[in-house]
Formats: C-alpha cells, sequence, structure tokens
C-alpha cells in the first residue's frame, strides 16, 4: 500500500509494523519486516529490535529473541532493559534458565540496570526449571 502511494516507509513505519505482528503473534513477518529495513536503506534502532525480540517471546521463539539482541550489539543498536527482558522472558517460558542468567549477567556487565521485570523472569525461570 505504501509503496503505491509512493509513500516511503521510515524506521517508525517499520517498527510500528513489527509491533503489529507483535501483538497479533506473527513472529516471523516481524522478522521479515526487520530483515526488510536495509533494504529500504534504514537502519533498525533499538525499538524495532525490541518490538521484534519480543514478537520471538510471544511466539516461544527464544533461539531468535537471543540472537536478536546479540545481532542487535553487532548492528550498533545498544540494548536497553525492553531489548533484555524481552529476550529474558522468553528464555523464561521456554525454561532456558542458564540462557536467561547469562543474559541477566551479561546486562549487568554493560550497565543495562535490570528491573522488576528482570528480576520476575529471571526468579520464573529458575522456579520453573526446579534450580531455586
Amino acid at each position: 500500500v505504501l509503496v503505491r502511494k509512493k509513500i516511503l516507509p521510515s524506521v517508525i513505519t517499520y517498527s510500528a509494523l513489527i509491533t503489529a505482528c507483535e501483538g497479533g503473534g506473527q513472529w516471523q513477518r516481524a522478522l521479515g519486516f526487520l530483515r526488510m529495513m536495509p533494504n529500504s536503506h534504514l537502519k533498525p534502532n533499538v525499538v524495532s529490535y525490541s518490538a521484534a525480540i519480543s514478537a520471538c517471546e510471544k511466539g516461544g521463539q527464544w533461539q531468535h529473541a537471543v540472537h536478536l539482541l546479540d545481532t542487535m550489539r553487532n548492528d550498533a543498536a545498544v540494548p536497553d532493559v525492553i531489548a533484555y527482558n524481552g529476550a529474558i522472558s522468553a528464555c523464561e517460558k521456554e525454561e532456558q534458565w542458564q540462557v536467561a542468567l547469562s543474559l541477566f549477567t551479561g546486562m549487568q556487565s554493560v550497565g543495562v540496570e535490570p528491573d522488576v521485570i528482570t528480576y520476575n523472569a529471571c526468579i520464573a525461570v529458575c522456579w520453573a526449571s526446579c534450580k531455586w
């Protein structure tokens, strides 16, 4: 639709599309939109990545969520607590306690302060995995 009306998409447009996919449980589409951004000469930002990570979390795709967090760092988009929380929560839902706790430790080592959501997800993954 945007192309037919000659409206050029922006980072905000793509981030909104990714967020809509997240809400609709369409993690594959969210990743597709994220991958399309460089083709439009747009660089994903922390909001784009965080929305895609959250879409993967909701879709039970912890590996993709963690991979996106790594890609984000390599792409010079500095992950914030929201991005880390999404990846940690994705691990929590799939009982990947070792990965979740590694992310928890890693976020602090780069100066990202955990919040209540972070602590709750870490407690939940340890509890669910009987590592408490």
